[in-house]
């Protein structure tokens, strides 16, 4: 017994080491491994993306595919709607955090009222990819299909290729919809956590580590963003 409580007391000394950097929550480590696994899907996407872009001698130029305002401006301000789209999404991951600093002081009324704008940001940013996706239908755009010779002239700067549109098009639409998907889904969750919140769960379990979890997936949802908007709004 002696021994034991010699070994005990080395355990607790300054020089034990501390906190071991494996005491992590059993939740919050598999989250981090489905987003691990997930970052892995979208980064085959988007590589894919780059050696299809790279590849080709002419691809469709940006700024004159996403030079419209849905609903207002047909052309003339490139990249301005797809800025706008960021800012939302950026702006409910800074709600979000704050949704978490909240929980970690148990302030159920500000947890509260940071969901909602965190679900409120996701609504609109789903939104607008929703006009996106109408706009550039209706250009022409869609899994298979691509606009005539004449009008797909309008979105080259140099030759026109089809099969470096078609690929864009497919690309395009196929890595959006599963960001997209990802945003519904975190908003579904957040709804999910939010009706938890109210009726006082987190408050009862005695601490809000679920709006922390939550909170993991919705920044590596916008994170992931980044890289799409930069692969197809700026290459």
């Amino acid at each position: 017994m002696d021994s034991l409580s010699q070994l005990d007391q080395v355990k607790t000394t300054p020089w034990s080491g501390g906190r071991s950097p494996w005491s992590i929550e059993y939740g919050k480590l598999m989250m981090w491994f489905f987003l691990l696994s997930d970052a892995f899907t979208f980064s085959s996407l988007l590589v894919y993306y780059g050696a299809q872009r790279f590849s080709k001698t002419t691809w469709p130029n940006p700024d004159l595919v996403f030079q419209s305002i849905p609903g207002i401006k047909d052309s003339g301000a490139p990249l301005v709607f797809v800025g706008i789209m960021t800012f939302i999404l950026i702006m409910s991951s800074v709600t979000m955090v704050l949704a978490v600093e909240a929980g970690h002081r148990r302030a159920k009324s500000q947890v509260v009222g940071w969901m909602i704008a965190t679900i409120i940001g996701g609504f609109m940013f789903l939104g607008c990819q929703a006009l996106e996706w109408t706009h550039l239908h209706h250009e022409g755009f869609w899994w298979g299909s691509i606009p005539d010779a004449e009008k797909l002239q309008e979105f080259f700067t140099g030759p026109v290729s089809n099969v470096a549109a078609q690929q864009f098009a497919n690309l395009f639409f196929t890595i959006t919809g599963f960001h997209g998907f990802h945003v519904f889904s975190g908003v579904i969750i957040n709804i999910i956590i939010l009706c938890m919140t109210i009726n006082g769960t987190f408050e009862k379990r005695g601490h809000y580590l679920m709006v922390e979890k939550v909170g993991l997936y919705w920044h590596f949802v916008d994170l992931v963003w980044v890289f799409v908007f930069t692969f197809f709004y700026l290459v």
